[in-house]
């Protein structure tokens, strides 16, 4: 198998510098999965745009914690694992809700609970979510547009974290304190 580049400024394809410097803006550094995705430029920025509108979402902190993570875990990510958690530290959410959801227990407050078990249905089921999950969902007091963003959310992160496995990212220095 090939291994993929990590990408910087100096090796990254011309119109993928413009987006390594939003990188640069965002995260004070050129995160690993972003400089592999530099190789494709349309993927970068695709990605970027998708993480932007998700953090746009009308879900909180928290709640964008849940769908990142769920997702996350559920894909068996060990880049975005322990870089979600440590992007959930900087965003104040309950290291309690983190733990949960890396460990898969149950979460303190049902209504994320609810988001979690959605979210899972809406991956494992590849969209076709039963009434029932909807209902239960609807009922917990999110909308039809929170169910349309957890779609934005698994987007983003079909995307890195099918990247990552590909590539077998190396866990950014940063993110190392959140690896297991």
């Amino acid at each position: 198998m090939t291994a993929f580049q990590i990408h910087d400024k100096d090796t990254a394809p011309q119109a993928s510098k413009p987006l390594l410097d939003k990188s640069i803006q965002a995260f004070g550094s050129i995160p690993n999965l972003h400089g592999v995705m530099a190789a494709a430029p349309t993927a970068l920025e695709s990605y970027q745009v998708l993480h932007e509108q998700f953090l746009n979402t009308s879900f909180s902190a928290e709640e964008k914690t849940v769908v990142w993570q769920t997702i996350n875990v559920e894909h068996g990510c060990h880049y975005c694992v322990p870089a979600h958690s440590a992007i959930a530290k900087s965003m104040k959410v309950d290291d309690e809700i983190s733990e949960a959801l890396r460990n898969r227990t149950p979460l303190p407050d049902e209504k994320l609970e609810v988001l979690r078990d959605t979210t899972l249905a809406v991956v494992r089921d590849r969209g076709v979510v039963a009434d029932e999950v909807l209902q239960r969902f609807y009922d917990a007091g999110y909308t039809q547009q929170n169910l349309l963003e957890i779609i934005v959310g698994v987007a983003q992160k079909v995307m890195s974290n099918y990247i990552n496995h590909f590539a077998d990212t190396p866990v950014d220095k940063q993110f190392q304190a959140f690896v297991r």
